[in-house]
C-alpha cells in the first residue's frame, strides 16, 4: 500500500508535578486519562494489545512544557489534542475513541525515562516524545521488549534502525547538510570560508555537527565548533569566539533561547553573518524580544514541513481549526509538527484496523506500509525502511513578523546532493 488518506484531513516525577506543569502551560493541554490494559481481541475478531479496549485506544505523549522546549511542547501537544478531537468527532478509529495520556518531563532525563516507564504498559504507542537523548535511552528497551511505536519530536540518526521508532522528516545531520548547502547556494558562503557551529552536547547537537563536519570536508569549509549545555542561554562567549575566528556564517543546533541570544550578540558585536538553525531553534515568540531585529535580518532555519502560515490548503485548514480551538494560542511550527505526527499515527492505526491487528506489532507493520505518505505539508515521507529517515528534504524558512506563524518559505523543499551519499555509522 502506498498511501492512505487521514480522516479527517483538517479534520516524571509525580502526579502533583504533572498537574502543576500542565495547568501552568496551557488550559487546553490537560491530561486525559487512558484506560490502559486491553489485550487479546474483540468480538469482531480484531487482535488487540496494550492500550486498547473495546471503546478506546490510549496513546502516550511525553513532552516538555516547562523546560527549554516548553513553547514547542505546548504547541505540539495542543496540535495533537486538536487532531484527536477531530478524529473522535468523525467516529474514531476502528470504532474506538482515541485518548492522549500526557506527561511533562521538563526536558529532564530522569523524569523523561520515568514517565516512559510509567505509561508504557498502558498505552498502545507514543504519538509524541520530545528529546533525542531520552528516546535514544529507551531505544534498546523498545526494540527488544516493549515494541511500542514512537513518533518522536526528535531527529537524531541514533534513532534509525528501529522497526518501532519513526521520525517524521530527515535526521539532524542531513538537515544540517541541507542548511549549510543553502548558505553556500544563496548566502555567499564559499570554499575556503569558516563556519561556526554552536551545538548542544548530547544526541541532538552531536548528530548535527556530524553533518557540518561532512559538508565542510566535501566543500572545502572549516568548522569552528562551540559545544554548549541545554542550560546555557547566554551565547556571548561562544559568538565572541566565533567572531575572533572570522567565521562567515553560523550554524546553531540548540533551542530558541540560544538562537535568539546568538543572533542578538552577533548583531550587537558587528558580526553581520547569516545564522541558520535546525528545526527546533526558532519560535515566533522570539519576535517579541529584543533579538527580533537580528532574527529578521540574518536568521534562517530548516524544517521538515511547510510553515503553518503557508498558502497551501492543508496549512490553511490547520490554521482555521487550531485558531478556533485555541483562540489565544500563538501559531508556530510545533502545531504543525504535533498535528502531522498525530495524522501519521492515525494512518497506521487505520491500516492496522484494516488488517484486524491493533497490537503493537500490527501498528509497526502498518507503519511500514506508508511508503509514499503526503498529508499536504510539502514533503512526501517513506516509513518503509527503518534504516533511513522518512525524507532527505528540508524546507528553509525565514522569520517574518507579518506572516501567520512568524515565518515564510525562503527555499522550497530540497535535499543537498550530498545528502544521498552521506555515510552512516
Amino acid at each position: 500500500m502506498s498511501r492512505r488518506r487521514s480522516v479527517p484531513a483538517a479534520a516524571v516525577a509525580t502526579a502533583t508535578v504533572l498537574a502543576l506543569a500542565l495547568t501552568a502551560c496551557s488550559s487546553k493541554a490537560e491530561e486525559e486519562s487512558g484506560n490502559g490494559g486491553g489485550g487479546g481481541g474483540d468480538e469482531g475478531g480484531i487482535a488487540t494489545g496494550q492500550g486498547v479496549t473495546d471503546d478506546t485506544i490510549a496513546l502516550g505523549s511525553l513532552t516538555d512544557m516547562t523546560g527549554p522546549y516548553a513553547t514547542l511542547g505546548t504547541s505540539v501537544t495542543q496540535g495533537q489534542q486538536l487532531y484527536v478531537k477531530e478524529v473522535n468527532e468523525a467516529g474514531g478509529v476502528c470504532e474506538r475513541d482515541l485518548e492522549l495520556v500526557i506527561r511533562d518531563h521538563g526536558y529532564d532525563a530522569q523524569q523523561a525515562i520515568s514517565a516512559y516507564n510509567e505509561l508504557e504498559p498502558d498505552v498502545l504507542g507514543f504519538s509524541q516524545f520530545i528529546g533525542s537523548p531520552f528516546v535514544a535511552a529507551v531505544k534498546d528497551q523498545v526494540d527488544s521488549n516493549d515494541h511500542a511505536v514512537i513518533l518522536p519530536q526528535a531527529w537524531s540518526a541514533s534513532l534509525l534502525g528501529s522497526d518501532y521508532i519513526h521520525m517524521i522528516g530527515t535526521t539532524y545531520d542531513i538537515e544540517t547538510i541541507n542548511a549549510i548547502d543553502y548558505l553556500m547556494d544563496e548566502q555567499g558562503l564559499s570554499e575556503g570560508d569558516s563556519i561556526g557551529h554552536i551545538f548542544f552536547e548530547g544526541d541532538y547537537g552531536e548528530n548535527a555537527v556530524e553533518g557540518s563536519r561532512y559538508i565542510a570536508e566535501e566543500r572545502g569549509l572549516t568548522v569552528v565548533e562551540q559545544q554548549i549545555k541545554p542550560t546555557d542561554e547566554d551565547m556571548t562567549a561562544q559568538v565572541s569566539a566565533l567572531g575572533r575566528e572570522g567565521v562567515s556564517a553560523i550554524m546553531i543546533s540548540a533551542g530558541p533561547r540560544q538562537a535568539a541570544s546568538a543572533a542578538g550578540v552577533a548583531a550587537a558585536g558587528g558580526l553581520n553573518v547569516p545564522i541558520i538553525g535546525n528545526n527546533s531553534t526558532y519560535a515566533p515568540q522570539l519576535l517579541a524580544t529584543d533579538a527580533a531585529p537580528a532574527l529578521l535580518a540574518n536568521f534562517y532555519y530548516a524544517s521538515p514541513a511547510w510553515p503553518i502560515g503557508a498558502e497551501e490548503e492543508a496549512p490553511q485548514s490547520l490554521v482555521e481549526a487550531y485558531s478556533a480551538e485555541y483562540p489565544d494560542a500563538l501559531l508556530d511550527s510545533g502545531v504543525t509538527a504535533g498535528y502531522n505526527a498525530a495524522q501519521v499515527f492515525v494512518e497506521a492505526l487505520n491500516g492496522a484496523c484494516e488488517a484486524e491487528d491493533l497490537t503493537r506489532e500490527g501498528i509497526a507493520a502498518a507503519m511500514a506500509e506508508l511508503n509514499a505518505y503526503d498529508n499536504g505539508f510539502g514533503i512526501e515521507h517513506d516509513f518503509s525502511d527503518p534504516s533511513q529517515p522518512s525524507s532527505l528534504e528540508s524546507v528553509i524558512l525565514k522569520p517574518d513578523a507579518d506572516a501567520v506563524g512568524g515565518s515564510v518559505v525562503e527555499r522550497e523543499p530540497a535535499a543537498s546532493e550530498l545528502a544521498e551519499g552521506f555515510p552512516r555509522g
